[in-house]
């Protein structure tokens, strides 16, 4: 429900609300609608790539065919105009309309004008990889997708697919954690569910875009064995099992090479060995030759630096073939042939806000995760306590996202305190402090009889946080919050992993990440109870400052250009495990308000060479809860690999009492290295410790199984 007052009803009276506005706005800024034939046999005989009953390869060639060359290079780069950044030009005369992109991570994000495009603000795409549910990715994907298509655009930048390698990275907040197989299964969901709406998905930033400083001139050295097991998964999987239409390459160079010249990563890889039929698109400035991106297999440029003038006079001095610029036009014409783009382009719509609400604050439950709750803490009852003291930066309004390209202006937002007056009542009395005055606050929190203290960060694009602390005395505040109050409780609101050096002075953590629009309401859901929280960590939290797994100036932020990544498979919790560290809260790690048992694991072999895990969970609390359950592999005795590594995960809801069979199937890949001699993933034969849990450090069950082929 949406309480009543909410920015949801006073904006039913705006603009996108109006159908005959709307028309109005898609036919003004929108001219090629009227420049189609007739009929569809005027269409495929005047414009033969209209035949639709010929494959999207043939019909593109078609198309490609009829253009001059003039026109082929004004489909290779956007405008980059004040008026439409992240556009294609159409051309009238071939029926070919302007081709539009948003960005994407969460929700729909900047698109087609530099005026504030109000769409559904989603929580990160970390809170949503914290739910472990796929699930819901697909509906993150699905949502997202619809919303772009209401504005008449067709590309989605999105899903993010970097590893969270570096724990200061400004942009963590976009991506799916520290695992590849995590990212890969979240990356998936998300694509089917972007394209399921007729909207291209786009993974990016293809690949191991890991920090943001100096993004764009980095040269990051990386075995290819850590390259293939840790940054390219989640893409390989995109490619291969969602079939991505499209692939934004990043800014770094990779082994001397940026990226999207980057012909091992392009050409080698993604459309060699994993078969990609897409196109692969730039990020904003990360082209660099119109010969090198070219050649290299960079269909659409962001800016028209070099794929413009540069590019018309490569061809003319016959460093380019024409050819290799009909190819980069088919493969995204017959992308956009397949998903319908020329037959039933999307047409504006009306985005229906309290339902795509009701579903961002579905998404931001599920992501939340409870860290601490010492003596039953949470939740809480509001028939029990009689006053709340709300305190904090955090606390005072919807913290919607982080800053950058993914930042989403919202339909509407909900403030902490209207969701915890919506949740509790009007019989308990809320009082909010911003805790610039730490003596007030503190005045207030030991006159009430539970204090939240809601604290967090603004990570951001293009820069990386400094350190790992909460910024602007919000440690001394909780500090001093906690001192004057035993009932404290603490929201965090990151882009990633924080430490906490006040941890054992309060009984309650909640992580909300950056919740999106609803704020207000999934975090109180949480805090009273009326969502029981299921989430855990998509990485890990550390102790201290020093100790990550990229400590030293080498591995980050780089020396003299470049950055080592000496550190090889043991990212996250591998590197934990490896130097037996331990965290802070340990990757995969949540509580819940019930509590759960797993036993009778047993493990089998299947005909495909993949091994089935099969295990009993109950819930054994008083209410219903989700569990996720997690299957880890463990490395053989004497190897050098990592302990143990995240094969399979699935998510259970359970009542109170309930009892149900799991059962988890591991492919081949999972007992499998990439041997960089025969460059190839190889099944590595021998006996196998299958572990299964709840988080990488509590692995209660264990079995083993033998791989012989």
């Amino acid at each position: 429900m949406f309480m009543s007052g909410s920015p949801v009803t006073q904006m039913r009276t705006g603009w996108y609300k109006k159908p005959i506005l709307q028309l109005f706005f898609f036919l003004f800024f929108s001219p090629n609608v009227f420049s189609q034939p007739s009929s569809a046999t005027d269409s495929a005989a005047l414009r033969p790539w209209m035949n639709a009953s010929l494959s999207p390869e043939k019909r593109a060639e078609r198309l490609v065919r009829a253009m001059t060359l003039e026109e082929k290079i004004s489909q290779i780069h956007m405008r980059d105009l004040k008026e439409f950044p992240r556009e294609v030009i159409g051309i009238e005369r071939l029926g070919l309309p302007a081709f539009k992109i948003s960005n994407g991570p969460a929700g729909a994000g900047p698109g087609n004008s530099r005026t504030p495009q109000p769409a559904t603000a989603l929580p990160s795409a970390l809170a949503l990889a914290a739910s472990w549910d796929p699930k819901l990715a697909e509906v993150f994907g699905r949502l997202a997708a619809e919303e772009i298509a209401s504005r008449g655009e067709h590309l989605l930048e999105a899903p993010g697919l970097n590893i969270a390698r570096v724990p200061h990275n400004g942009r963590n907040f976009e991506y799916f954690g520290e695992d590849p197989f995590l990212a890969a299964r979240m990356g998936v969901a998300e694509v089917l569910g972007i394209q399921s709406a007729g909207i291209v998905a786009e993974p990016k930033h293809y690949a191991a875009n890991n920090q943001e400083n100096a993004r764009k001139t980095i040269n990051e050295v990386i075995d290819e064995r850590t390259l293939r097991e840790i940054y390219l998964p989640a893409f390989e999987a995109t490619v291969k099992e969602a079939k991505a239409g499209a692939v934004m390459c990043a800014y770094p160079s990779i082994n001397g090479q940026f990226s999207c010249e980057n012909v091992h990563l392009l050409k080698d890889i993604l459309r060699g060995e994993w078969g990609f039929k897409g196109f692969v698109q730039s990020d904003y400035t990360a082209t660099r030759s119109a010969v090198g991106n070219a050649t290299a297999g960079l269909d659409l440029a962001m800016k028209p630096d070099h794929y413009d003038a540069e590019m018309k006079n490569a061809i003319a001095s016959g460093h380019i073939s024409e050819s290799v610029l009909d190819t980069m036009l088919i493969r995204r014409f017959s992308v956009m042939f397949q998903i319908g783009w020329f037959d039933h382009p999307p047409l504006p719509g009306i985005i229906p806000a309290e339902k795509n609400g009701a579903i961002a604050r579905e998404i931001g439950e599920q992501g939340a995760v409870l860290l601490k709750n010492r003596d039953n803490q949470l939740p809480l009852n509001p028939s029990t306590i009689h006053s709340i003291a709300l305190i904090g930066p955090y606390a005072g309004a919807a913290h919607t996202g982080g800053a950058g390209s993914s930042a989403v202006t919202p339909l509407y937002t909900v403030a902490p305190i209207d969701g915890i007056k919506h949740v509790a009542g009007q019989a308990l009395t809320v009082n909010y402090l911003d805790g610039t005055d730490p003596q007030a606050a503190a005045t207030l929190a030991k006159t009430s009889d539970v204090a939240i203290v809601m604290v967090g960060n603004k990570d951001r694009e293009n820069a990386d946080r400094a350190n790992l602390s909460l910024q602007e005395g919000q440690d001394a505040l909780i500090s001093t919050i906690a001192a004057a109050n035993p009932h404290t409780i603490v929201v965090l609101k990151t882009g990633g992993a924080v430490l906490m050096p006040w941890l054992e002075r309060v009984p309650a953590v909640l992580v909300a990440w950056y919740p999106g629009e609803e704020d207000g309401n999934i975090v109180a859901n949480v805090l009273f109870g009326k969502t029981n929280p299921s989430g855990k960590l998509p990485l890990t939290f550390p102790k201290l400052e020093f100790e990550v797994p990229t400590n030293t100036p080498q591995q980050y932020p780089g020396v003299n250009g470049t950055a080592v990544y000496s550190e090889g498979l043991e990212v996250g919790y591998r590197w934990y495990d490896a130097h037996k560290i331990e965290p802070l809260f340990p990757f995969g790690f949540g509580l819940s308000y019930t509590s759960f048992k797993i036993d009778r694991l047993r493990t089998s072999t299947t005909a495909d060479g993949g091994v089935k895990a099969e295990l009993d969970v109950t819930n054994t609390g008083t209410r219903e809860g989700g569990e996720v359950i997690q299957i880890y592999v463990g490395a053989q005795p004497g190897s050098a690999e990592p302990p143990h590594q995240l094969r399979g995960f699935t998510k259970t809801t359970l009542k109170a009492g309930e009892t149900r069979h799991i059962s988890i199937t591991l492919d081949g890949r999972a007992f499998s290295v990439w041997d960089t001699k025969l460059n190839c993933w190889k099944v590595v034969k021998g006996t196998y410790t299958v572990w299964a849990g709840n988080s990488s450090r509590d692995l209660r069950l264990q079995a083993s199984i033998k791989i012989s082929h």
